[in-house]
């Protein structure tokens, strides 16, 4: 069943994913997989070797298990999969049938998606979303999108860019001086982003859906040359009032990586998300906030609960992507307790946007 045929038989779709998780297809890991956040290697017990060569056997052991598992899961059935990859990384078994934590909805999610997400998740489809959502000013200019990665599209792009893949997560290389790669190089990267199905690394169905496609993006930079920080706006919609937006700011990516998480009203939260080490000090809230906020609000407005991602640069706000599915249900808070809180405000969130969507208010 391709895109189309999705979006027009959610039900046929449902019944397609059901007959996949029987069928215990082969996985590919790559990009976006979160096998790598698992637990650290231990010391054999009662270990009595010089301190170097049993650190390289807990090494040697701990790689083994990773083998061992990525082997194992692809004939696992996808709810087995994801119970154990979240005890893996969360620390406990997920109510799958009766979600409480936000990480929990997230699996039921990845498990049942609203096939609307297909083409909002598609990083090059969504683009007409946002077009006719916030308008063309918001989207950050396309060079490329060719059907085939070919010496002569290598040859045609400017010197500074970043190259991205449609149907996955991470799928991101930036090049800042084009003599520093090759069409080689590149192209290596790019069959490999290519040769993935998303969908079977964490289970998230939707992604199967999209077609894998190569684009270039002009680099955006901030005043100091940096990557600008990623804005993740989590959009808990579902009131009348507005939606509540609990914003993570992750800074310097592709460098010493930082993240933050701020409230509704911009205070930093003493929270820990994901794997990221929270910065030094808060970040004060961008100038152009109520742009950012009305950016995020225009292109959530149809969803309980969605993730929107976006960049301030100057005064200028460009869009990132849309995710419905954060994590794939593996993103671990610390206190535990803020999972918990995240997923009372989530089903208050979908409980509240059925409610306005049956009174014509949503």
């Amino acid at each position: 069943m391709n895109k189309a045929e999705a979006a027009r038989h959610p039900s046929g779709v449902a019944a397609g994913l059901s007959a996949r998780a029987r069928s215990g297809w082969g996985v590919t890991d790559g990009a976006g997989s979160p096998a790598h956040r698992g637990s650290n290697s231990h010391e054999p017990h009662g270990s009595h070797e010089p301190h170097g060569a049993s650190t390289q056997l807990g090494k040697t052991w701990h790689e083994a298990l990773k083998a061992l598992w990525h082997g194992a899961k692809r004939l696992l059935t996808d709810r087995m999969f994801m119970r154990i990859q979240h005890r893996r990384l969360i620390g406990r078994w997920p109510k799958m049938k009766h979600p409480v934590a936000y990480n929990e909805s997230i699996l039921q999610r990845c498990l049942h998606p609203d096939m609307r997400w297909v083409g909002l998740t598609d990083k090059l489809a969504v683009r007409e979303y946002v077009r006719r959502k916030v308008g063309e000013a918001h989207l950050i200019p396309l060079v490329a999108a060719p059907e085939r990665f070919t010496r002569e599209v290598f040859d045609a792009l400017p010197n500074a860019f970043v190259m991205k893949a449609t149907h996955g997560c991470a799928f991101v290389k930036v090049v800042r001086e084009k003599s520093q790669t090759s069409f080689e190089e590149l192209n290596a990267l790019a069959q490999a982003w290519l040769s993935i199905d998303f969908s079977r690394c964490s289970r998230e169905w939707h992604y199967h859906f999209i077609e894998p496609r190569l684009y270039f993006e002009q680099l955006l930079l901030d005043e100091t040359g940096k990557i600008p920080s990623d804005l993740k706006l989590h959009m808990f919609g579902g009131r009348v009032e507005g939606p509540r937006i609990y914003t993570m700011v992750v800074a310097d990516r592709f460098g010493d990586v930082h993240g933050d998480l701020y409230d509704d009203h911009w205070n930093r939260m003493d929270v820990a998300f994901g794997p990221y080490t929270p910065s030094a000090a808060a970040m004060p809230r961008p100038p152009n906030w109520p742009e950012i906020e009305r950016v995020a609000k225009r292109l959530a407005e149809d969803f309980a609960y969605v993730r929107v991602d976006l960049y301030s640069v100057g005064d200028k706000v460009y869009f990132g992507e849309l995710t419905f599915t954060p994590g794939a249900g593996v993103l671990r808070f610390t206190p535990d307790s803020h999972d918990y809180e995240w997923g009372r405000m989530l089903k208050e969130s979908t409980e509240g946007f059925e409610r306005m969507r049956r009174a014509g208010c949503a």
